[in-house]
């Protein structure tokens, strides 16, 4: 892992030094995390984040999505047609040479691409999928200027009601890393009340995100609709479909791809689609233009946000459930040892064997032979007290799901929280959680300084109030696909 920071590290040197300065907050932030045991050692926060924009197209079946990525990057990478030609999901990015396509085990063994790992997730909700990721995912790299800089992920036909659950999985990831989400629908099916599922998916699931202003949502092939005798009545129909989603705010791109109108005689007409279509594909490519910036800033959003989860969330969790293993602890071995002395004094009284506070067994027994005894007791005694720790270490975690509070990452507590159950010292006195200390929390509130650092030195490279010059075009140059 930490080989393949140091490569990243190297190649955001050369194409974001700004960018490059935040690989090593992540470091330090993962260092912070495996001391918690939050995080294994061959994982790290840096995979969380796509380092080159990442702009998905997902959409029904026949939407025109590689129609719109053909004529945004000049090219025919992808197949088009009126059924549904292809059945992966496609990332696709700047290459030189011909375009070259590579199979999904080029993007899930290289920590660069969105779809790292992937076929880890996969497995874990289709067992046995994951070692077919190859049919799932493919990589393309065409020498298009365009998509210098970013990477582009086509994904198949959209189908909530027919769809896995390893195909969710990966949509639902996909939504979750990119920078610019383009919704597309098809404006040839004008009945969208049959879609309830898709829509739920692919709307109601996204407009309550805080990152819901990256979703924009295209009816796209508006142009079959100009022969109708009201085409705004399409329009107003899937309005209304996501209004019953709860989209009833923001914008709703009409789209249809220059090179493929169907003609229409009407020349009115014609225009007014002609201008209403430049003028959505405009703002739509200018967003496209915009992921680049919205990406730099996201990565110190994503250092922020892990570094007060972990403060605000992770450290209060596992504090409240080493407390309640401490608790637990202290009422099991009170029980049993208090039980155990009962019987012991109960036979022994009876037995005869007090002299005053002399126990006369061993007080008879030669000095060596009374420290082993009394030795081989305390180790006995030290061994049921660490089963009895283990035993409410252990029912505290079985419980843990129940326990966890909202937004808290479950995996990561429980893995910290084992983390603490074996410690080589087993006193339970301490409250802080194993690895918590004022140095972990100093050195915590040194990454979220170097967050904001980060994000100053964002403005300062994107905002000049002051009306300065901007820096030479070569001292920061915008981040380019690997």
């Amino acid at each position: 892992m930490q080989k393949r920071i140091q490569r990243l590290e190297q190649h955001l040197r050369r194409e974001n030094p700004v960018l490059a300065d935040s690989v090593a907050s992540f470091k330090k932030l993962d260092r912070i995390s495996r001391k918690l045991g939050l995080m294994d050692a061959n994982r790290s926060f840096a995979e969380q984040v796509s380092w080159w924009p990442v702009i998905s197209v997902l959409g029904t079946f026949s939407a025109g999505k590689s129609t719109f990525l053909n004529q945004y990057t000049g090219r025919d990478l992808q197949r088009t047609g009126n059924q549904a030609v292809d059945d992966k999901f496609t990332v696709i990015c700047y290459g030189t040479g011909e375009t070259t396509t590579l199979p999904g085990l080029a993007l899930d063994t290289d920590p660069r691409f969105p779809f790292y790992q992937i076929s880890r997730a996969i497995e874990t909700v289709a067992e046995g999928e994951g070692r077919r990721v190859d049919s799932y995912l493919q990589l393309k790299t065409c020498e298009a200027e365009p998509l210098r800089g970013k990477i582009f992920i086509d994904s198949p036909g959209f189908d909530a009601d027919q769809q896995r659950n390893s195909t969710l999985l990966i949509v639902d990831h996909i939504i979750n890393l990119s920078d610019l989400v383009l919704v597309f629908f098809d404006a040839r099916h004008p009945e969208p009340g049959a879609m309830g599922d898709t829509l739920e998916h692919l709307v109601s699931k996204t407009i309550e995100r805080p990152d819901a202003a990256k979703f924009l949502f295209i009816l796209n092939q508006i142009d079959l609709t100009a022969r109708e005798d009201n085409p705004e009545e399409v329009v107003a129909a899937w309005q209304r479909a996501l209004a019953q989603h709860k989209l009833t705010a923001g914008r709703f791109y009409r789209i249809y791809a220059r090179e493929m109108a169907v003609p229409v005689e009407d020349e009115q007409v014609k225009q007014r689609f002609e201008r209403k279509r430049d003028e959505d594909l405009g703002d739509i490519e200018d967003r496209i233009r915009q992921v680049e910036v919205e990406r730099s800033y996201r990565v110190a959003g994503v250092l922020e946000k892990n570094a007060r989860h972990i403060e605000d969330q992770l450290v209060p969790a596992l504090t409240a459930a080493r407390g309640r293993w401490r608790r637990r602890t202290i009422w099991l071995s009170t029980a049993v040892f208090g039980l155990l002395s009962a019987l012991f004094l109960a036979w022994s009284l009876q037995a005869g064997h007090w002299d005053g506070f002399r126990f006369t067994p061993v007080a008879k027994l030669s000095t060596p032979y009374q420290l082993a005894t009394l030795g081989t007791a305390a180790v006995l005694l030290w061994g049921l007290y660490m089963y009895l720790r283990a035993l409410a270490g252990r029912s505290v975690l079985k419980k843990l799901p129940a326990q966890i509070p909202a937004g808290t990452d479950g995996e990561a507590l429980a893995r910290a929280f084992k983390h603490n159950l074996a410690a080589w010292w087993p006193s339970l006195a301490r409250k802080q959680p194993r690895g918590w200390s004022w140095h972990t929390r100093r050195r915590l509130r040194g990454v979220l300084a170097e967050a904001d650092t980060l994000v100053q030195s964002l403005n300062d490279r994107y905002a000049r109030p002051s009306g300065d010059a901007p820096p030479a075009a070569g001292d920061a140059p915008p981040p380019r696909a690997p």
